[in-house]
């Protein structure tokens, strides 16, 4: 099992919260409420097998964030 540990910032209120995502081959794509001002923040992950690396979108009323 592959888990990423990367800390965020709500795109709402810019508390910086602890996320831990577990990679699968599948791209990912939910929502997790802020745990500082329980708005909702969309999650996408993107696992990229030819850079072997993990993209992590962040956004907020399909507004991307980062």
């Amino acid at each position: 099992m592959n888990l990423l540990s990367k800390t965020i910032e709500c795109p709402f209120c810019g508390h910086a919260m602890h996320l831990s995502v577990e990679v699968t081959d599948d791209d990912q794509d939910y929502t997790e409420d802020c745990t500082n001002c329980c708005n909702p923040i969309h999650i996408r992950v993107h696992k990229d097998e030819l850079h072997h690396s993990v993209q992590l979108f962040i956004d907020a009323d399909d507004e991307q964030y980062y």
